[in-house]
């Protein structure tokens, strides 16, 4: 007859395949999530590469570092105020109810530093970004539509970041894709038969969150969720406790534009608008390896949250030993998948067939996709840090990976190597993050 240890080992071993079958369960729908965002940009940089050539690819560079803005304050707050909802919700803290009320509502007020800009100068915000009068011209119109429906882009990271930690991580899934899709669709539809060029472009963009946030209106809207809006005072005390743990989400985004606009700049004074263009086929085609491993960040972060809050130390570890390796097999087929095929991916969004521009972006894809191996443990752990309420650490790593190693690098090695050394810049970045990363695992 069995003894009752036998029966422990069985329950033990139940709780730990539901708890395994869980994060997977969160995993995969945030990667499948984030790689639809990056898919209607991919299909962004094609379709007006196909309308303007290389100059709209230029245009678009020019522009991105303004989408990463935007998108790192609301990814920020949103993101940030879940997780904080998560953390004092599990402990009955009537407080976390209106965490997602003040997301909204601070969102709205910092729109419209943005929402102005775009009125009154957008020329002028693309010249800012390094555009001549040419580049000037294209982008100008582009990026106005963009600056003023910045209200949805960031009040889209609050709805599905509260859905996926509502645990309903699958709305959150589908309101992402579907929105995409619809990007994808209509970015074709506005900019060919209607013949609305990169102004269609940027108004498919700046729709597709408001139908994100409509999807995710079916669970709030449901006896389900546990989230809801209360008229409130915006509280810049719950704010700034939000964005502590919202500050490795705000770097993940930021650092895309800070390091998109250094590599411009840099770019530029190398050898114009030609390299430019081609880091925008590098920098575009990197987003869905980022996007990747920020899936398996976010999955990650609702149970890792909800661990930490339980005390369940042992269980915190396996949650991140389980997403590190699930993000390192990724790396490996990303970057195989990348060598092998660095000149179909090229000529996608080379309309213009320009030997110059597939000179630069076939081995510099290469070269820089190699730094994904280091950057997939890096993002996974710095969200794994802020999960679990080490703003800190977590802001360490985010912080050295995305702004001070690799603004160092891209200045310092293109001295050295030119072109090559632009393209190196990232993955010496990831490679020294992952020291730091290695040193604070350590004493944590």
């Amino acid at each position: 007859m069995a003894g009752p240890n036998f029966w422990q080992n069985i329950k033990k071993q139940e709780e730990t395949f539901v708890k395994k079958k869980s994060l997977y369960q969160y995993i995969a729908p945030n990667i499948l999530a984030m790689v639809g965002i990056s898919c209607y940009i991919l299909a962004d940089t094609f379709f007006i590469a196909t309308a303007q050539g290389t100059n709209g690819i230029t245009a678009l560079n020019l522009a991105l570092p303004i989408y990463g803005l935007i998108f790192a304050i609301g990814s920020m707050i949103g993101t940030g105020s879940a997780i904080r909802y998560t953390l004092e919700n599990a402990t009955g803290q009537e407080q976390a109810k209106k965490y997602f009320s003040n997301a909204l509502l601070w969102d709205a007020i910092i729109s419209l530093f943005f929402i102005a800009a775009g009125l009154i100068s957008p020329g002028g915000v693309m010249q800012i970004m390094g555009a001549d009068a040419e580049i000037k011209a294209i982008g100008a119109p582009y990026i106005r539509i963009v600056l003023c429906f910045t209200p949805f882009f960031m009040m889209n990271y609050a709805f599905t970041a509260f859905v996926r930690n509502d645990f309903a991580p699958h709305i959150a899934m589908a309101a992402t894709l579907l929105s995409s899709l619809f990007n994808i669709v209509f970015d074709y539809l506005f900019m060919f038969p209607m013949g609305m060029g990169m102004q269609g472009a940027a108004l498919a963009t700046a729709i597709s969150p408001i139908v994100s946030m409509a999807i995710c209106m079916t669970h709030y809207l449901s006896p389900k969720s546990s989230v809801s809006f209360h008229f409130m005072v915006p509280s810049v005390k719950m704010l700034i406790s939000s964005c502590s743990l919202g500050i490795v989400a705000f770097v993940g985004e930021i650092a895309s534009a800070v390091t998109t606009m250094v590599f411009n700049f840099v770019l530029l004074g190398l050898d114009g608008n030609t390299a430019v263009a081609a880091y925008g086929v590098i920098a575009n085609t990197a987003l869905v390896g980022t996007a990747i491993f920020n899936g398996v960040s976010q999955g990650l972060q609702p149970l890792a949250s909800e661990a930490h809050a339980k005390g369940e130390a042992d269980e915190k570890r396996k949650i991140l030993i389980k997403s590190v390796l699930t993000g390192i097999v990724l790396a490996v087929v990303l970057i195989g998948g990348v060598w092998i095929f660095a000149p179909q991916i090229t000529d996608v969004f080379n309309s213009e067939h320009s030997e110059q521009l597939a000179a630069y972006a076939v081995p510099g894809i290469r070269i820089y996709f190699a730094g994904f191996f280091a950057a997939a443990i890096n993002i996974i752990f710095a969200g794994f840090l802020s999960a679990t309420d080490h703003a800190k650490e977590s802001s360490i790593v985010a912080i050295t990976r995305g702004i001070v190693a690799i603004i160092a690098f891209a200045l310092i090695l293109p001295k050295f190597l030119g072109i090559t050394g632009v393209w190196l810049a990232f993955p010496a970045a990831e490679v020294l993050t992952l020291f730091v990363a290695l040193v604070i695992s350590k004493k944590n």
